[in-house]
Formats: C-alpha cells, sequence, structure tokens
C-alpha cells in the first residue's frame, strides 16, 4: 500500500510538472520594448503592436514610453542588470558609448539589407553594426525670400564660404544678419568641421581657415554677437523676427514658422543646407538596440524589423517630419513631391540622406571631443588667442582625450 502511494504521488508530481512544461510552452513571450517620448503617437504604436501580435500569437510586446530626458539614465540602469528591456530606442551618440561598454548585441547585417546603406555604414561602432535605424532627419536652409531679393544677391549660396562672402552685403542692404550660426550648441561646430573633412585630431590644423572665416564675420558684426550663445530654437525666433536671412533645421521648423509667423512664412522658401567643400549632408538618426542580456534577442529583433519595415517607416513618415530610413521609402512618391512648401523640404531632407558620406563617426568621449571643439572656436571668435594657438592646444587636448 505504501510502494502505491508513493508510485501514485510521483506519478501526480510528474504529470504536474509536465502540465506545467505544456502552459509554459504555450504562454506568450513577453518581449519589452521602450521607446522615447512617443506618447503622441500611441494610436500608430498600438496599431503596430496588435497587428504584430496578430501575426505572432506566441510574441506580447510590452510598450513603455520613458521621458526624453530620462532615456540615457534609464537605459544605463537596465543593462546592467539582469533583466534588461529586449529592445531599446535611443539616439546614435549613447548607443555607441554603450556598444563601447561591451553591453550591447551585435546585428548581423544580413538582417538590415533593405535600409539605407549610408545609414547603416553611419551606425557602426569599430567596424561592428549594434542598432537599427528608425527615421532620420536631415537639416534643410529656410530663407526669406523678401530679405533675399533687398540684399541684391543673385545667386543663392550653396557653400558656409559662400555665405560668408554675401554677408556684408546682405546686412548693408537688409539690416539683417544673413544667418546666425549656433557654432556653440552640441555638435554644431563638429559638424561643420566635418564638412571640410576634419574629424580627426591630427586634422585640427587645417581647420585654420574655418576658424578664421567665422572669426572674420563675428569680429565685423556679420554674425550675431549670440551666434555662441544660442540654441537653434532661439535662432529659429530670430528668423521669426525677420533679424536672419537664413536658417538650418529640420522641416518641422516650418510649422513653428507657421504658426507663429505667417507672414514670415509667406515670404519663406527652402533650398538644401549649407555644404562645405567636401559636398556632404550632415543628419541626425534614432535607432534601436537589444541589450546583451535580453531575454528575448531574436524575437526583439523580429519585432524590430517588422516595426521599421517599408509600410510601418512610410505610414510614421506621413504623420511627421521625419525621414525613413528604408531604401523603397525614401524611393516612394511621398519623398517626390514638390507641391507645397513642406513637401519641398521633406523631398530635399530625404535626398540628402543619400549624400552623407563621409559620414561623422561617433567616437568614445563624443561630449568631451564637441566640448574642447566648442570651447576652442568660442576662444578664437572672442579673441582670447591666436587661432594657430587655439588649434594647437585643442589638438593636443583631443590626443589627450583618445589616450
Amino acid at each position: 500500500m505504501k510502494k502505491f502511494l508513493v508510485l501514485f504521488i510521483l506519478m501526480i508530481s510528474v504529470l504536474g510538472l509536465t502540465a506545467c512544461s505544456i502552459r509554459k510552452e504555450h504562454e506568450p513571450k513577453v518581449v519589452t520594448f521602450w521607446t522615447l517620448q512617443m506618447g503622441d503617437f500611441s494610436d500608430y504604436m498600438y496599431k503596430v503592436i496588435r497587428t504584430y501580435e496578430k501575426e505572432h500569437p506566441n510574441v506580447h510586446i510590452k510598450w513603455v514610453d520613458v521621458p526624453f530626458s530620462e532615456g540615457e539614465k534609464r537605459t544605463l540602469a537596465a543593462v546592467m542588470t539582469d533583466n534588461p528591456p529586449d529592445l531599446i530606442n535611443l539616439n546614435p551618440d549613447f548607443s555607441a558609448l554603450l556598444a563601447q561598454k561591451g553591453t550591447l548585441e551585435e546585428i548581423d547585417e544580413e538582417s538590415v539589407q533593405d535600409f539605407n546603406p549610408e545609414i547603416i555604414n553611419a551606425l557602426k561602432y569599430n567596424d561592428k553594426l549594434y542598432s537599427i535605424p528608425w527615421y532620420a532627419t536631415s537639416a534643410i536652409t529656410i530663407y526669406n525670400k523678401e530679405l533675399f531679393q533687398k540684399s541684391d544677391i543673385i545667386r543663392l549660396p550653396r557653400t558656409y564660404r559662400e555665405l560668408a562672402s554675401i554677408s556684408e552685403k546682405v546686412k548693408a542692404n537688409t539690416g539683417a544678419y544673413a544667418f546666425l550660426p549656433t557654432i556653440t550648441e552640441n555638435d554644431t561646430m563638429v559638424k561643420i568641421l566635418n564638412k571640410y573633412g576634419i574629424s580627426e585630431a591630427e586634422d585640427y590644423p587645417k581647420a585654420q581657415k574655418v576658424f578664421e572665416m567665422f572669426k572674420d564675420l563675428y569680429q565685423k558684426d556679420l554674425i550675431p554677437p549670440e551666434s555662441i550663445t544660442f540654441t537653434h530654437r532661439e535662432a529659429l525666433e530670430q528668423y521669426m523676427a525677420g533679424k536672419i536671412v537664413f536658417f538650418q533645421g529640420g522641416a518641422n521648423f516650418l510649422t513653428m514658422i507657421k504658426e507663429n509667423a505667417p507672414s514670415v512664412y509667406e515670404q519663406t522658401d527652402v533650398m538644401e543646407q549649407i555644404k562645405g567643400p567636401v559636398g556632404q549632408n550632415d543628419f541626425s538618426v534614432m535607432n534601436f538596440v537589444i541589450p546583451l542580456r535580453a531575454k528575448y534577442k531574436k524575437e526583439a529583433l523580429d519585432f524590430c524589423l517588422y516595426l521599421t519595415n517599408e509600410q510601418n517607416q512610410l505610414e510614421l513618415a506621413k504623420m511627421t517630419n521625419v525621414i525613413g530610413t528604408n531604401t523603397n521609402v525614401l524611393k516612394n512618391s511621398f519623398y517626390n513631391d514638390n507641391s507645397a512648401l513642406e513637401a519641398k523640404a521633406r523631398s530635399i531632407s530625404a535626398k540628402q540622406i543619400n549624400r552623407i558620406t563621409p559620414q561623422l563617426k561617433q567616437k568614445r568621449n563624443q561630449k568631451e571631443i564637441n566640448t574642447l571643439v566648442n570651447t576652442a572656436v568660442q576662444s578664437t571668435l572672442l579673441n582670447k588667442d591666436s587661432t594657430e594657438s587655439v588649434l594647437s592646444k585643442l589638438q593636443k587636448d583631443l590626443e589627450a582625450l583618445a589616450e
């Protein structure tokens, strides 16, 4: 009797464990997915998630939208744990930092064949891919047609050198500045220098002509004194007040101009962003990463590729002013429409994405690099030291930072 009871209990235990195992096999895998401040597009996000879950009944997507200001702090804390999110929306700067720390899963390049190859190359860290692009922006030049006509200049400037050369005439004939370069804001100056083929520490002695160009404009009052303190939002306010002729920013700024300065909007047109001698365009991109310790890496990648496929990228683009990163999206007629100002801006931005080489590669300590460059250009403009000595010190500081 005792043996029978023991066998009966063992049999019940085995059946119970088998039942639990079967239940676990049929329970959906919960893929935790973080985005940065996408709450305004929750209807779109939930629609994509629901459709994906319907097609993949074994997967449940848990979406968490994180405030932009908390993204880096929360992500850094999460990836160091044993239970991080499976898929995280970040910017390339911070993604590169996490890749450097060895906390990200490497992405097989075969899985991203549908994306713009120049953007994919731009996202690589140490020639390895750790992120998948979602959407991009590429600044355009917004300008005041009425003020430009008053300046008595025939040809629109295409390069920084051309823009600098017309600045005196623009101010003399209109009373407005040609432009307000926010050259100490974040990586603005670093991006400008990249357009001159200057990106490594050893290249910086060649930056003398660029620094001298801005110094000359600043000291002759041909760019506003605020050029070394203002952000692009403050520069936009100057444009809307009719105080500058050319403003560089995303196509989304057209909506702000239309709402806040309708009379200026009526006189507004757009053209390609101002370039350097190399001829490439700068751009910004938002991407996804998969933490190395994520539980469902395969499912996270599959969902990410679904969210960023041609159909879903195009739908998001039509709701916003962002540029798709999928090659077929960039070829869509949506980006070939010049019927309205916003459509024209969108078309220019999309075309610029196809000419971003050589890209500005994010480096270790990129924020410190930006600070050193910004401090150097500010010192040059304020005439604290000679340009040669400023650049010599900058090169040494950058080389020390790289060690």
